[in-house]
Order: structure tokens, then sequence, then C-alpha cells
């Protein structure tokens, strides 16, 4: 019993041992690696235009400038279908701040600046200014779904240069677009009456 232990313990050392064809990692084949564009470097990888910089900006500002105003419709608001219209400013402007977050993020990751200032946005967001003071939920919902559909306008304007310079930033993009449409279909839809047929 014993030499059938001792030659099991030195058999299954032969099969997980390195020396076994299995867990040898393959050479690579061919070539020296991905090509570097004229914008990368070994030591920090991947740089945005100042094209690409000011395209993202410009979505950025609408993005922050959109929770703002979401807020400020959300505080304000009253009327009919008060608290459902008060819930789903909070969601834009959740989704606003989301979206904002990412976009910055990534350009960061590109070694651009997000400048989210409140005296940058206010200066360079394509929003109309919101209204001050207490404001009739039919109307809120008209204003926000206009604002919605502003930021939607910058990121379609800046889409294709951003596309060209960088694929991945245009994917953030798709998500912008995406959900920021969504909303003002689900916002504006308050106000709606339905197409005759």
């Amino acid at each position: 019993m014993a030499k059938t232990a001792t030659s099991t313990k030195s058999s299954a050392k032969t099969t997980t041992g390195t020396t076994t064809a299995g867990n040898k990692r393959r050479p690579a084949r061919g070539g020296s690696g991905a090509e570097r564009t004229g914008l990368q470097n070994a030591e920090s990888g991947f740089r945005a235009s100042p094209e690409l910089s000011r395209n993202l900006q410009s979505v950025l500002v609408d993005l922050v400038e959109l929770q703002i105003q979401g807020k400020q419709a959300h505080w304000n608001i009253v009327g009919t279908n008060f608290r459902d219209t008060h819930l789903q400013l909070d969601e834009i402007v959740h989704a606003a701040r989301e979206l904002g977050d990412t976009i910055a993020e990534r350009m960061r990751a590109l070694h651009a600046l997000p400048d989210g200032r409140s005296d940058t946005v206010a200066q360079t967001t394509t929003l109309p200014e919101f209204p001050q003071g207490e404001i009739d939920t039919t109307e809120a919902i008209d204003l926000i779904t206009e604002r919605l559909e502003a930021a939607v306008g910058t990121v379609r304007d800046v889409h294709d240069a951003v596309d060209e310079e960088d694929p991945t930033s245009a994917d953030l993009l798709h998500e912008v677009l995406e959900q920021l449409e969504q909303l003002a279909w689900m916002v504006s839809a308050e106000n709606r009456r339905p197409a005759k047929r």
C-alpha cells in the first residue's frame, strides 16, 4: 500500500509541475506591438487634442447646468401632478450628475482639464436660463424638455469630431444621448395628448 501512495504523489508532480506543455506560456507572434499615434507617448498614453478637450467640455457644462436647472425646477414647481413631476426632476438631476462625472473623468483620463466652475458653466452652456420663482408643473415640463433637447443638440453637434479622434469618448457620448433622449421623451409625454388617428 505504501508503494502505491508514493507513485501517485510522484505522478501528481509531473502533471501539475511547470514542466508540462499545458502550463508553459506561448511566445507572442509577430510585430513589436501596437503603433502609437502622434498624440501618444510611453509616459502618458493618449492625450486629447485641444479640439477634443473643447468638445467634451461643451458637453460637460451642459450636463452641469442641466442638473442645476433640474434642481431649481424641483424645488419650485407647483400644480397638477406635483409629486410625480417633483420625483421625475430628481431622476433628471441624478442622470445629469452621473453623466457629467463620466465625461469629466474621461477628460482627466485623456489629460484634459474639465472646468465645472459656476462662472464657466454660466458663460458657456447652451441651455437657456431658467426662470426664478414658483412655476406651474405644466410649464416646467416644457422648460425641462427644452433643456434636455438643448443638451442633446450639443452632444450631437460634437459627436462626429469626437468619434474621429477618439471612438472611446464617442461611446460615452452615445450613453449620454441614450439617457437624455429617453428622459426628454418621458418628460414631454406628461403634456402630450394622443395623436388623432
